[in-house]
């Protein structure tokens, strides 16, 4: 588990291995103070192979722009490995409003990010 470096704040990931997978499961609130240990834990995922990275949004409950750079960024260093998953109510709000699912691709549940259906 990887602990906010501001301790005044509820951010969390933690991280796990699924199906082969790397799943970040963001928690609490994500802004300038923390978003730091988000971009660490993307970078060593992009050194770290060719296996899906799934960011896991159903714990977030508030993210600033700041969490928008870092995600694309992410989407930089990862490209199509990169996946959001399971969005909580505020974090499908900001992807809608921003229109953040144009440019990374967006899933329901984790299973779904990692395995993604065939285009219909």
């Amino acid at each position: 588990m990887l602990p906010s470096p501001s301790g005044d704040k509820a951010f969390r990931i933690v991280p796990r291995q699924e199906r082969g997978a790397l799943v970040l499961a963001l928690t609490g609130d994500l802004d300038i103070d923390n978003i730091g240990v988000l971009g660490t834990a993307l970078e060593n995922a992009a050194q770290d192979g060719q296996a899906p990275v799934v960011v896991e949004l159903s714990a977030v409950s508030f993210a600033d722009s700041t969490t928008v750079n870092m995600l694309l960024h992410g989407q930089s260093l990862l490209g199509p490995r990169m996946r959001l998953a399971t969005p909580s109510p505020f974090m499908a709000r900001l992807i809608g409003v921003l229109g953040l699912d144009s440019a990374l691709p967006v899933f329901d549940t984790v299973a779904e990010a990692i395995d993604p259906p065939p285009p219909t």
